[in-house]
């Protein structure tokens, strides 16, 4: 399976933020849209990521509170990205070795969409239980062995 599959069945809704955007009003867009991270553009080019994680961080060494900074001070600037064709057995590896929750997904320059630990997580069981199904069905149309006579 490749990440292009994934991003199919996601769908295409992306929400993207600008570095100079106060941190406060990316996290609220977080919040309301009730999604783990915001892809960071400028000039039409991918140049961060701001998760959950940065956000913590950042509530951390402000002692609890956002504060007055921007998205750029506490954006990952240089997020890890993979393209269509990745299979998601790397992505899975990707996700796992380097603790990322959100990878974008690129094709050249072109930002294509942002896939989850959530979503590959999915996709790999709707995969796996698809092939259990496929298995169990032929099990069940196994041909009846004719016994042979001596």
């Amino acid at each position: 399976m490749k990440v292009s599959e994934i991003l199919q069945v996601k769908g295409n809704i992306l929400y993207t933020v600008t570095p100079d955007m106060p941190l406060v009003e990316a996290v609220t867009t977080m919040s309301e849209k009730d999604i783990g991270s915001l892809v960071v553009m400028e000039f039409g080019d991918l140049v961060g990521m701001l998760t959950f994680r940065e956000v913590i961080k950042a509530l951390h060494g402000n002692s609890g509170a956002l504060g007055d900074g921007t998205v750029r001070k506490h954006m990952d600037d240089y997020p890890i990205t993979v393209t269509p064709d990745t299979d998601v057995n790397e992505v899975r590896r990707i996700m796992l070795e380097k603790h990322a929750r959100y990878l974008p997904v690129m094709n050249a320059k072109t930002l294509l969409g942002v896939i989850s630990f959530y979503d590959v997580a999915k996709a790999v069981l709707e995969a796996q239980s698809f092939e259990n199904r496929m298995l169990k069905a032929y099990i069940r149309d196994w041909p009846a062995e004719t016994a042979e006579e001596d």
